[in-house]
């Protein structure tokens, strides 16, 4: 699988944001790192989903960022990250999708790709973006970054937050999470003046442990995420090279959480329930 790495790669380098045009590598305000996040998925899903690849070709499928979803039961809405839809009729009131392509979002984020990768994708099928039918994936990333022991309470709220939306838009959706953990035990923070420092890797297992603690479903019945992976990197945002931790405590091969076991879920969900 490419993703976590494809995402480790991206973020080290800095990108623009906000009017003064600084450079970070991460910034709690900018969605950069949640969109690479959702695109090494798919990246990967493609080259483990058959049933995918035959609907693009067939035309039948297609993608949308940000979504709004709304949740039919509580009359809330939710932006999701990234969705795989049914395409809908264009409509004076559908605003047009900000790329083409599954493609054209690698130069629009900043994805870094390396030669094999670069040559996979150009095998593959290109997903076209169209405005949102009916929802058959929705991926929601997030990160936790700094301030861990803070921050636990309004990641898992947020992640409750995104399933439940989902499935009370349609129970037939399916709900991917994807959390990123920064183990880095310095952190140059964009709205903090004084570095921080992390005791680490005490606090990743704390943040760890409370994502693990989200629900999950095994059947549409159910309330939760339908498939769910942590990824774990050090991250210190000064320009040195992010790097993708694969040892404990990030989930091992064989967890339900490893990004691996993440992709294969989906990919078997989503053939079965196009079946």
């Amino acid at each position: 699988m490419y993703g976590p790495g494809i995402l480790a790669r991206s973020m080290s380098a800095a990108a623009p944001f906000g009017k003064s045009g600084a450079e970070w590598q991460y910034h709690p305000r900018s969605d950069r790192h949640s969109k690479i996040a959702c695109w090494g998925v798919l990246f990967d899903l493609l080259q483990h989903c058959p049933t995918l690849v035959r609907q693009i070709e067939d035309g039948t499928i297609a993608f949308g960022i940000n979504h709004e979803m709304k949740d039919f039961r509580l009359d809330r809405k939710k932006n999701l990250d990234l969705v795989l839809c049914t395409p809908r009729s264009p409509s004076a009131d559908a605003p047009a999708p900000p790329v083409r392509s599954f493609r054209a979002l690698v130069d629009k984020y900043g994805i870094l790709l390396s030669p094999e990768e670069r040559a996979l994708l150009n095998t593959l099928p290109d997903l076209p973006a169209a405005p949102v039918g009916a929802v058959h994936v929705a991926l929601e990333a997030k990160a936790c970054m700094t301030e861990h022991m803070k921050a636990r309470p309004r990641l898992y709220d947020e992640l409750n937050s995104s399933h439940a939306t989902i499935h009370g838009n349609s129970d037939k959706a399916i709900a991917v999470g994807f959390v990123m953990v920064n183990m880095a035990a310095v952190f140059r923070s964009p709205t903090a003046r004084e570095l921080s420092k992390h005791r680490q890797p005490d606090v990743t297992e704390k943040v760890i442990e409370k994502v693990k603690q989200l629900p999950r479903r095994a059947s549409p019945k159910e309330d939760g995420f339908d498939a769910m992976a942590i990824v774990v990197v050090r991250c210190q945002n000064d320009r040195t090279p992010v790097e993708l931790v694969t040892d404990a405590p990030a989930p091992q091969p064989g967890d339900i959480f490893h990004y691996d076991a993440m992709v294969q879920r989906l990919a078997d969900l989503y053939s079965w329930r196009q079946q």
